[in-house]
């Protein structure tokens, strides 16, 4: 078992989401793997990691015997468990149905061995089934894992953020990401955060 940080990410005045920063990817050339072939590489890693993006925390979740729980400063420690374990609890129930409809469709899916060259449909659905699985027994281990709480002044700053454009709050965003030093927060608050209204 291992230990995770998991931040608390305000994506509105009233929304939360949780999140965990993927692992680092190294740019350029790996030994063994010079030019072309470790760029193509990174290329793929990178592209696999964000399409895991929303799943990355409940599979480190799965793993872990204990996690720091960093919030922002201006919600007390108590509310800020709350909101955690209710997201975890919606977690649950939603992987669990997106699990059972994969299978469910996997059944039909199945029939289609019997074309000639490989079963996408049925490769892309086990994919999904595994990893709302995988995500369903994260969620799940949440409420086992020993939670260390911190405050952190400079996520509640990303609440005002979430109702301006993404061109006028980027600079914002990305100056807290670094003082943070989580190089992927701005990626995922723009992906997460509620739409600016017109």
């Amino acid at each position: 078992m291992e230990a995770i940080v998991v931040y608390l990410v305000p994506t509105g005045r009233e929304r939360f989401e949780l999140y965990t920063e993927p692992p680092s990817i190294q740019e350029g050339a790996e030994a063994g793997h010079p030019g072309w072939f470790a760029r193509l590489r990174t290329r793929a890693t990178r592209v696999a990691l964000a399409t895991v993006g929303d799943h990355r925390m409940l599979w480190a979740l799965a793993k872990a015997d204990r996690a720091t729980f960093v919030h922002p400063g201006d919600v007390p420690p108590a509310e800020a468990s709350a909101i955690r374990d209710r997201l975890l609890a919606r977690a649950v129930t939603h992987h669990l149905w997106r699990m059972a409809i994969a299978g469910t469709l996997l059944v039909p899916a199945a029939i289609l061995t019997i074309v000639p060259g490989p079963n996408v449909i049925g490769y892309y659905l086990a994919a999904r089934g595994i990893g709302h699985f995988f995500s369903w027994r994260g969620a799940r281990r949440g409420a086992a894992v020993e939670w260390v709480s911190r405050a952190e002044p400079a996520l509640a700053e990303l609440r005002g953020l979430a109702d301006l454009p993404r061109d006028t709050r980027a600079a914002h965003v990305d100056a807290i990401a670094r003082r943070l030093r989580l190089p992927s927060l701005s990626a995922f608050f723009d992906r997460a955060a509620v739409p600016a209204r017109s």
